[in-house]
């Protein structure tokens, strides 16, 4: 290992170590760690503090500027956030900020929360920027790093650099966030290594179920207590599954693989015009991520009932969390979950939604420009295939100011690293973090 990669890896492992906890409730959230990430941020990479205008806003997100040499047009933005999700410390093998490198040579990994989720990408960013401000590089275009501070809450810091953004005019012809990796076998038949790109993300939407009941002792239960409405409320939610559909961006993904398919699924893959609904079922039974990939999901996530074990709960609730799949809305969810519960002593109230985002294209030069990317990064094996980014990210809030959004980690990542995101043991190969500040040198550097 030469003496830079060592120094890269100490300062990934540095900034790891920083415990920058978001929370929905901003009570609990600690700022001093908030403030130490961006201090030491400044401290380990001087060259590019030096070389583009760093601004803090709304708090602790951060919009870096450097200006390119050939005006204002077509700008990049490449984005990542400082937060990362809560631990529970006694789940996890090696300290979650600890970020020990466990293992050597290629096997080599770093243990921390946010080794993906998302500071990886954040630091590789700043890895791929110091170098290139240190050799005197100069971008064409203007180039934006936007860090949000709590995408992992409620997003406020993102939606404020696009508000400032649009203020002064700026149209980003890329904009590159979090999202889909370097993946095998996430597709049925597909052996080869595929680099997913957002095209598009769900929308995300929660609703609150309340069922109410007058209370008593719970010796003297009624027939049908508010218990028992909520979870056949919750089960007909459950039994009654949003249809499986293959929506255009997911159209675009098994038509781009079915050259690398084996048979029957490449005939299938092929041919989807007329085997769609068919095929959407199909698909739907192939695991958790192909079914989100072709249905609107809805599952209940928070419970609350009585407040002691032998009281009847005068209210019983749950929290139905829906990701809506590119043509569905929030409104039309909202409509069909009403439908099923078909209960009018449910109460469904709407806690929060938005809905899916507009679709980027996976033709014309911003694609081209991350696909040669990966092709000249990340290998010459890897096909790149656009899809719908599953879960939320910041970038919804630039597709105002942009239609060119796209959401892709330049990580190659197995099936256990990804299952680790938001859960204990999250761990980053470090081959495969060095390989992403490759990525993001090239996407640079790109002309």
């Amino acid at each position: 290992m030469s003496a830079d990669t060592a120094a890269s890896i100490a300062r990934f492992r540095e900034l790891l170590q920083i415990p920058t906890v978001s929370h929905a409730d901003e009570r609990l959230v600690d700022a001093d760690a908030f403030t130490r990430f961006i201090d030491t941020l400044a401290r380990l990479y001087p060259t590019a503090h030096a070389a583009l205008e760093r601004e803090v806003v709304d708090g602790h997100s951060l919009l870096f500027h450097w200006a390119g040499s050939g005006g204002t047009a077509d700008p990049l933005v490449l984005m990542a956030h400082i937060d990362v999700v809560p631990v529970v410390e006694e789940e996890w093998e090696h300290p979650p900020f600890g970020a020990e490198v466990v293992g050597e040579g290629k096997d080599a990994e770093i243990h921390a929360r946010g080794t993906i989720d998302d500071k990886g990408a954040l630091v590789a960013i700043m890895e791929a920027v110091e170098e290139l401000a240190a050799e005197g590089y100069a971008p064409t275009h203007d180039v934006y790093l936007s860090f949000g501070h709590n995408e992992e809450a409620a997003g406020g810091g993102a939606r404020a650099i696009v508000a400032l953004l649009r203020e002064r005019g700026v149209t980003p012809a890329l904009v590159l966030d979090e999202g889909g990796a370097v993946v095998e076998g996430a597709v049925p038949g597909v052996a080869v290594p595929t680099a997913m790109v957002g095209v598009a993300e769900r929308g995300v939407l929660t609703l609150r179920l309340t069922a109410r009941e007058s209370g008593g002792h719970a010796s003297t239960p009624p027939a049908f207590p508010a218990t028992a409405r909520l979870a056949r409320a919750i089960d007909r939610v459950r039994r009654h599954p949003f249809p499986a559909r293959i929506a255009p961006p997911v159209r675009a993904l098994f038509a781009t693989l079915a050259p690398h398919a084996a048979q029957p699924l490449r005939t299938v893959f092929a041919n989807l015009g007329a085997l769609a609904p068919l095929a959407a079922r199909v698909f739907a039974g192939f695991g958790p991520e192909l079914n989100a990939m072709v249905r609107t999901t809805a599952v209940a996530t928070e419970l609350s009932g009585a407040p002691g074990e032998n009281v009847l709960a005068t209210t019983a609730r749950a929290s139905i969390n829906i990701r809506l799949l590119t043509g569905d809305t929030a409104a039309s969810a909202t409509a069909r979950i009403r439908r099923i519960v078909a209960d009018p002593a449910v109460e469904i109230e709407v806690r929060h939604g938005s809905d899916p985002s507009p679709v980027s294209s996976w033709r014309g030069e911003p694609w081209r420009r991350i696909a040669t990317a990966v092709h000249d990064a990340l290998g010459t094996d890897i096909v790149t295939t656009p899809y719908i980014q599953l879960g939320a990210s910041d970038s919804r809030w630039f597709t105002a100011i942009s239609a060119h959004v796209y959401r892709f980690t330049p990580f190659h990542l197995t099936r256990g690293e990804r299952d680790a995101l938001h859960a204990h043991n999250e761990r980053i190969r470090v081959e495969s973090w060095l390989n992403g500040i490759r990525f993001y040198r090239a996407l640079l550097t790109a002309s």
